[in-house]
């Protein structure tokens, strides 16, 4: 615990800070997403999934998109999960996508389509953890639970003035006992959003716009100008690099070879193209090496490792049997439609406008 946290807890500074946010709240907080009308929960669930690791501006069309798709749990429960997963392609950490494909069909199964309103109950659905759970039950039945995703971790950070990275679990602990302190006696799921929009809008990472914050006069951060190195960064890591041949091949129809990967791992259920971790065994797999067209690389990071993408076009592959159980053969247009990662998507769209121009 830091020793300015220390001095606020001895001094006993009394601060309603649920009464200044949702002050704040009402005049300036988010009212208008596309989840909050109904603010029901299925759509507060679908949307606190999408949410994690990726911000409000990007979720919002595709959230539009999988609910016209999925408008109810029982829709997106009788769904394919390559359906599903095609809607999902783009927001990146696929696992979220299955997950909440398999929370949807236990749901159907246990509950008759109707979400819990219990913590345990949410928190033991496949892909949703502590705060998430509490989001989704303040919000939608505005139970009060703290919740402690990343902006409402800043918030606290800085308003308590607590050093250290919040992913240790010693600090992570002491956050959740100051977001349950903080909880009003009513209104939870305004406040909810009313903390989650503070640290959007506001108290965000860079450039934090303090003279606006509703608690800006009792934040200690800001006290001991300290805003810039609250909260303590995550000790960095080099990444290490991969490098991957990605192979485009075609039959006489004009189709390109795609596999579906394993549930398990990177991209996990989507459709990609057939993998080489070296030219050595592109040769192998009968490509003439010389008769490949090479691409420019991709680059592509995942939080683990950097990836190298290069993508070849093979004039002539010896042997390819189109039978074979493992590769899925698809026009360009066609593969658009599916479960495409991000950098597979983009080698795809390239290819489509290539033929296009005859190239």
């Amino acid at each position: 615990m830091s020793s300015l946290l220390k001095m606020n807890n001895q001094l006993g500074v009394n601060v309603d800070f649920a009464g200044q946010l949702l002050n704040w709240f009402d005049q300036y907080g988010r009212h208008d997403l596309p989840w909050q009308h109904p603010r029901s929960p299925y759509q507060v669930w679908v949307s606190e999934i999408m949410l994690q690791q990726t911000q409000v501006q990007t979720v919002i069309p595709y959230f539009e998109r999988f609910m016209r798709a999925f408008p109810s749990v029982t829709k997106l429960a009788r769904a394919e999960q390559s359906d599903v997963l095609a809607h999902w392609a783009g927001l990146g950490y696929y696992a979220r996508g299955r997950n909440l494909h398999r929370a949807a069909q236990i749901i159907q199964q246990q509950y008759a389509g109707v979400f819990p309103d219990d913590l345990e109950r949410v928190q033991a659905l496949p892909g949703i953890g502590r705060s998430t759970a509490a989001a989704i039950l303040s919000q939608a039945f505005d139970q009060p639970h703290a919740i402690l995703d990343g902006n409402v971790k800043r918030v606290l950070t800085r308003f308590y003035g607590i050093e250290g990275w919040p992913g240790t679990k010693s600090i992570e602990t002491l956050l959740w006992q100051k977001a349950e302190a903080l909880l009003p006696g009513s209104r939870f799921a305004d406040y909810t959003q009313a903390i989650m929009d503070l640290g959007a809008t506001l108290c965000k990472r860079t450039r934090p716009a303090c003279e606006l914050c509703p608690v800006h006069a009792q934040c200690q951060a800001a006290l001991n100008s300290m805003v810039e190195r609250i909260p303590t960064p995550k000790p960095k890591k080099n990444l290490p690099s991969k490098q991957l041949w990605f192979l485009i091949m075609f039959n006489e129809s004009g189709q390109v070879a795609f596999y579906k990967r394993p549930e398990q791992g990177i991209w996990g259920g989507l459709y990609s193209l057939p993998e080489f971790s070296d030219k050595n065994q592109l040769m192998l797999a009968g490509v003439e090496l010389n008769s490949l067209l090479e691409w420019e690389e991709i680059t592509h990071c995942f939080s683990h490792y950097r990836l190298t993408l290069w993508p070849v076009v093979a004039k002539k592959v010896l042997g390819v049997n189109e039978a074979n159980d493992d590769l899925i053969w698809m026009l360009p247009a066609q593969a658009l439609a599916l479960g495409l990662p991000a950098p597979i998507k983009k080698i795809i769209k390239k290819l489509g406008a290539c033929r296009t121009k005859g190239q």
